[in-house]
């Protein structure tokens, strides 16, 4: 039997909330599972990630594979670093209407 620590989504549509879980790698993503191993929520801020290290250390030490986005989890919960967050993007229109809100201050000044 494949065992993964895997993220099984829960919560609203387009508000996203995640258990960490062991389950069995032939369950579906929001299936059965074995074990709650923790929560992650990306929608607060800063990001919530509650983790049981000595649960995913009894796992991993059994064989369990984390998934890619789980073992980034870990690693952010071991080193009690927040989660780097990504600069949001301003739209063209936003960019121009602040350039021009900028060039109309800079003349009001002089």
């Amino acid at each position: 039997m494949a065992v993964k620590i895997r993220l099984a989504r829960h919560g609203a549509k387009k508000r996203p909330y995640y258990r960490v879980v062991v389950a069995d790698g032939r369950m579906p993503r929001d299936g059965r599972y074995i074990e709650e191993v923790g929560r992650y929520n990306p929608l607060t801020n800063p990001k919530t990630i509650d983790i049981n290290l000595e649960k995913v250390d009894e796992w991993m030490a059994k064989g369990a594979q984390p998934t890619n986005a789980v073992s980034h989890l870990i690693d952010i919960a071991r080193d009690g670093q927040p989660a780097v967050e990504k600069k949001a993007k301003i739209s063209k229109k936003a960019a121009a209407k602040a350039a021009a809100a900028a060039a109309e201050a800079e003349s009001d000044a002089e």
